[in-house]
Protein backbone atom coordinates (compact mmCIF):
# COMPACT_ATOMS: atom_id res chain seq x y z
CA UNK A 1 0.00 0.00 0.00
CA UNK A 2 1.11 3.36 -0.94
CA UNK A 3 -0.05 6.71 1.02
CA UNK A 4 0.09 9.86 -0.75
CA UNK A 5 0.27 13.36 0.80
CA UNK A 6 0.00 16.31 -0.84
CA UNK A 7 0.79 19.92 -0.39
CA UNK A 8 1.00 23.34 -1.64
CA UNK A 9 -2.59 24.09 -2.25
CA UNK A 10 -4.20 27.31 -1.26
CA UNK A 11 -5.23 31.11 -2.26
CA UNK A 12 -3.74 32.76 -5.30
CA UNK A 13 -4.84 35.80 -7.77
CA UNK A 14 -5.75 34.79 -11.16
CA UNK A 15 -2.59 34.92 -13.40
CA UNK A 16 -0.47 33.51 -10.28
CA UNK A 17 1.39 30.46 -9.94
CA UNK A 18 1.72 27.50 -7.24
CA UNK A 19 3.54 24.20 -7.20
CA UNK A 20 1.86 21.67 -5.57
CA UNK A 21 3.99 18.26 -4.46
CA UNK A 22 2.84 14.59 -3.78
CA UNK A 23 4.99 13.22 -1.85
CA UNK A 24 4.76 9.22 -1.28
CA UNK A 25 5.20 6.14 1.57
CA UNK A 26 7.44 4.38 -0.72
CA UNK A 27 9.14 3.82 -3.97
CA UNK A 28 6.95 5.20 -6.73
CA UNK A 29 9.92 4.34 -9.80
CA UNK A 30 7.96 1.85 -11.57
CA UNK A 31 4.20 3.96 -10.84
CA UNK A 32 2.27 5.77 -12.91
CA UNK A 33 1.94 9.94 -11.22
CA UNK A 34 -1.33 11.60 -11.98
CA UNK A 35 -2.81 14.66 -10.85
CA UNK A 36 -6.16 14.99 -11.03
CA UNK A 37 -8.94 17.79 -9.86
CA UNK A 38 -12.31 17.79 -9.46
CA UNK A 39 -14.85 21.16 -8.76
CA UNK A 40 -17.41 21.82 -7.07
CA UNK A 41 -20.42 20.25 -8.82
CA UNK A 42 -17.97 18.80 -11.46
CA UNK A 43 -16.60 15.32 -11.68
CA UNK A 44 -13.26 14.32 -11.10
CA UNK A 45 -10.45 15.32 -14.09
CA UNK A 46 -7.32 14.14 -15.17
CA UNK A 47 -5.36 17.16 -15.13
CA UNK A 48 -1.75 15.49 -16.06
CA UNK A 49 0.27 12.18 -15.44
CA UNK A 50 3.54 10.97 -16.34
CA UNK A 51 4.48 7.26 -16.46
CA UNK A 52 7.97 5.56 -14.66
CA UNK A 53 10.04 6.30 -18.29
CA UNK A 54 8.55 10.27 -17.82
CA UNK A 55 5.69 10.04 -20.50
CA UNK A 56 3.93 12.85 -19.80
CA UNK A 57 0.37 13.95 -20.70
CA UNK A 58 -1.83 16.66 -20.01
CA UNK A 59 -5.46 18.19 -20.45
CA UNK A 60 -6.08 20.04 -23.40
CA UNK A 61 -7.36 23.13 -20.77
CA UNK A 62 -3.96 23.54 -18.73
CA UNK A 63 -1.34 22.28 -21.23
CA UNK A 64 1.55 24.98 -21.92
CA UNK A 65 0.34 26.31 -18.58
CA UNK A 66 0.75 23.60 -16.60
CA UNK A 67 3.88 21.03 -15.70
CA UNK A 68 4.33 17.87 -14.27
CA UNK A 69 7.32 16.24 -12.88
CA UNK A 70 9.09 13.37 -10.54
CA UNK A 71 11.43 12.91 -8.50
CA UNK A 72 11.88 9.12 -7.99
CA UNK A 73 15.03 9.62 -5.18
CA UNK A 74 12.79 11.38 -3.49
CA UNK A 75 9.57 9.15 -4.02
CA UNK A 76 7.64 13.13 -5.23
CA UNK A 77 5.68 14.07 -8.26
CA UNK A 78 4.94 17.77 -8.29
CA UNK A 79 2.71 19.68 -10.60
CA UNK A 80 4.00 23.11 -11.13
CA UNK A 81 1.16 25.87 -12.52
CA UNK A 82 1.28 28.68 -14.13
CA UNK A 83 -1.03 31.48 -15.52
CA UNK A 84 -3.89 30.38 -13.33
CA UNK A 85 -7.30 31.67 -13.76
CA UNK A 86 -10.80 30.84 -12.10
CA UNK A 87 -11.32 27.72 -13.45
CA UNK A 88 -8.85 25.92 -11.93
CA UNK A 89 -10.06 26.34 -8.51
CA UNK A 90 -10.77 23.03 -7.24
CA UNK A 91 -9.41 20.18 -5.29
CA UNK A 92 -6.55 18.72 -6.48
CA UNK A 93 -5.50 15.06 -5.95
CA UNK A 94 -2.20 12.73 -6.32
CA UNK A 95 -2.54 9.63 -7.49
CA UNK A 96 -0.58 6.24 -8.37
CA UNK A 97 -1.19 3.20 -9.84
CA UNK A 98 1.79 0.28 -9.66
CA UNK A 99 2.38 -2.48 -12.03
CA UNK A 100 -0.21 -4.78 -10.03
CA UNK A 101 -2.89 -2.29 -11.10
CA UNK A 102 -3.78 -1.20 -7.95
CA UNK A 103 -4.61 2.55 -7.51
CA UNK A 104 -4.10 4.96 -4.43
CA UNK A 105 -5.11 8.20 -3.90
CA UNK A 106 -4.13 10.82 -1.52
CA UNK A 107 -6.57 13.57 0.33
CA UNK A 108 -6.17 16.24 -1.75
CA UNK A 109 -5.19 20.07 -1.43
CA UNK A 110 -7.40 23.23 -2.16
CA UNK A 111 -6.48 25.24 -4.89
CA UNK A 112 -8.32 29.13 -5.21
CA UNK A 113 -7.93 31.25 -7.46
CA UNK A 114 -9.24 34.37 -7.26
CA UNK A 115 -10.24 36.88 -10.24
Amino acid sequence: QVQLVESGGGLVQAGGSLRLSCAASRSILSNFMGWYRQAPGKQRELVAGITAGGFTNYADSVKGRFTISRDNAKNTVYLQMHSLNPEDTAVYYCNTKNGYGSVYWGQGTQVTVSS
